[in-house]
């Protein structure tokens, strides 16, 4: 069926925002977040400084940053693609606008979703202004993960969706996804603040089911400007309860979704819920499984970038879910023009 100018948008939306999310996580996890301690240009440059004379002014200029080319190149072809990915995102409303008369065309979201790609860029710079602040580079990464969703639920308005589906999963849909949604706020916060090695076994936590932990100091959300968080602040009770608490979010994600995938599979009805559910339950084995990997082998790049991106799609099979249970009416859009 011939797709409109907004699908084929959508779909190259979709995958750029989620290249995105895994490359900002590879940036992040590689500590090149500050790879550029200017914003949007690296050292006063478009690109990365790579002539000596320009090397030089840029390690006057910011004395306690001195160029690191790796790290810069890491950061900017970061910015590269995610101002790439606002362009796309800013021409959704606008063809949407010029759409607005099909009865099959959302008209506020895309507005809402390019107000939200605004935010994100000044995110974006926060990050880097407030030097890798923990509660706005957490904000960062539930603002591409957000942008990634709602595209993702345009797209999936795009498709039919079949009448019949069991009414009795819609409440454990919800929940589930809350759970993700929790997971993934969790994950980042154990990430920007330095926790992940705060346990290097497993499943105990420096040999103890309970180990001695600070939630108090863990959990304050705005600490004061001027302080460089790369690397972290907290100490190791702090962080340690940081990360314990990841592991019972990752308990409670295990029950809700596995739950709710069992019980979608089970009730064998509708072909496309099976289908989808199987993929979920697999998506959440391999998070599951590359969580584990993290803290048994050290917080290897690959594994940890992969843990990163298979939450996203975690949260988009479990988003579908949503979709095809609470969906009032099936109907064939197609993404006709």
């Amino acid at each position: 069926m011939h797709q409109s100018a907004f699908t084929r948008l959508l779909l190259l939306a979709v995958p750029l925002a989620l290249a995105v999310i895994v490359l900002g996580a590879w940036v992040r996890l590689s500590d090149a977040g500050l790879g550029c301690p200017d914003w949007p240009g690296c050292y006063g440059h478009i690109g990365v400084p790579t002539q000596a004379a320009d090397i030089q002014f840029a390690n006057a200029a910011y004395p306690q940053r001195p160029v690191e080319t790796d790290k810069a190149w890491k950061e900017m072809i970061h910015r590269y693609l995610a101002g790439a990915l606002g362009l796309v995102v800013l021409a959704l409303p606008v063809l949407a606008w010029r759409r607005r008369d099909q009865p099959d065309q959302p008209v506020v979201l895309p507005m809402l979703l390019a107000g939200l790609i605004v935010f994100q860029a000044m995110l974006g710079m926060w990050t880097v202004t407030l030097q890798l602040k923990p509660v706005v580079v957490m904000a960062h990464l539930l603002g591409g993960l957000s942008t990634l969703a709602l595209l993702w639920w345009m797209l999936l308005e795009r498709w039919p969706t079949p009448a019949e589906r069991p009414s009795g999963l819609r409440l454990w849909a919800l929940l589930a996804f809350a759970a993700v949604i929790m997971q993934v706020a969790l994950g980042g916060w154990t990430s920007t603040n330095y926790a992940a090695l705060a346990c290097t076994d497993f499943p105990t936590c420096h040999g103890q089911w309970w180990p001695k932990m600070d939630f108090g100091e863990g959990f304050v959300l705005w600490r004061g400007l001027g302080v460089n968080y790369e690397f972290g602040v907290l100490d190791s009770d702090a962080r340690t309860a940081i990360h314990y608490t990841h592991r019972m979010g990752a308990m409670l994600v295990i029950a809700t979704v596995g739950w709710l995938v069992v019980n979608a599979i089970r009730q064998g009805q509708n072909r496309r819920l099976v289908m989808i559910a199987a993929g979920v339950g697999g998506l959440l084995i391999l998070q599951v499984a590359l969580g584990i990997a993290n803290v048994l082998m050290t917080l290897p790049l690959p594994v940890a970038v992969a843990h990163n991106g298979v939450a996203a799609l975690l949260l988009l099979g479990v988003l579908t879910l949503n979709h095809l249970l609470w969906r009032p009416v099936a109907r064939d859009t197609g993404g006709a023009a």
